[in-house]
């Protein structure tokens, strides 16, 4: 067997875990996907009516603002599955099981790989959850087959770059504790963005900090594609935001995992 097929079958291996572990402690999984839809629940029925008014569509109020929010609601999904990712990643390199890894005769990159593959299926799970209950209250989207897929694939490359970086910053927090902390500036961007208001109705400042954070262009992609808004450059700020972070993310982890447990 050669080292790419030892590689593959222990990431398989790997992510057999990662998928057990979210079966044995759905905790994770219930908050992953609670806090999205509670947001949804209360943005359109406690907000939407005055906020969707003002987006000037022709069906105002609720209607208008259901199809507005819920893509940045499903982005809020995947920046809160970070916790859980960097919160697990912690959990393994404090409690020793790394440590013995180390001393397996293991694919090194296969520890790594198994949290990344199990985090993303778990989020992506999630995401169709929420984008369910968003069907339920009234989502309208237009997109066709081909659209379909093509927001998914942007969302499957967003969700894989922030699963790298919560991987990353799962391995460079002390604690446990530290770590379900270090990825919550993440859950603010879509508020700091174009996820519940338009950036045009924000100061100056704001307002480009808001246009050109990492969450605008997928929202501003998803819309386009799922409700057919015009999307202009937001799909190509999208994927370069989601290459860029993946490599950050995947570089910063792989030389946090390979450096001296000693230090």
């Amino acid at each position: 067997m050669s080292t790419l097929s030892y590689a593959v079958s222990d990431s398989a291996t790997m992510l057999r875990r990662s998928l057990r572990h979210m079966l044995r402690y759905p905790s994770m999984t219930l908050m992953l996907v609670g806090m999205p839809v509670i947001f949804l629940l209360l943005f359109v029925y406690v907000f939407g009516g005055t906020l969707g008014a003002g987006l000037g569509g022709a069906s105002g109020g609720r209607a208008e603002y259901v199809n507005y929010v819920t893509p940045g609601i499903v982005l809020m999904t995947v920046a809160g599955a970070a916790t859980g990712t960097a919160v697990s990643v912690a959990m393994d390199m404090t409690e020793g099981i790394v440590a013995r890894f180390r001393t397996m005769a293991i694919s090194r990159a296969s520890v790594l790989t198994g949290h990344v593959l199990g985090s993303v299926i778990q989020t992506l799970l999630g995401m169709a959850v929420v984008i369910g209950v968003a069907l339920l209250i009234g989502f309208r989207p237009t997109a066709g087959p081909v659209e379909w897929i093509a927001a998914t694939g942007v969302l499957t490359l967003f969700v894989l770059a922030l699963t790298w970086l919560s991987v990353a910053l799962g391995l460079v927090s002390k604690s446990v504790e530290s770590a379900s902390n270090a990825p919550m500036p993440l859950i603010l961007l879509p508020f700091l963005g174009s996820g519940f208001v338009p950036t045009e109705s924000m100061p100056a400042g704001l307002r480009w900090f808001a246009e050109y954070q990492p969450f605008t262009p997928v929202i501003e992609t998803l819309r386009g594609l799922l409700l057919g808004t015009p999307i202009g450059n937001s799909a190509i700020l999208a994927i370069v935001w989601c290459a860029g972070i993946i490599l950050v993310g995947y570089l910063w982890a792989k030389k946090l995992f390979n450096r001296d447990p000693s230090r």
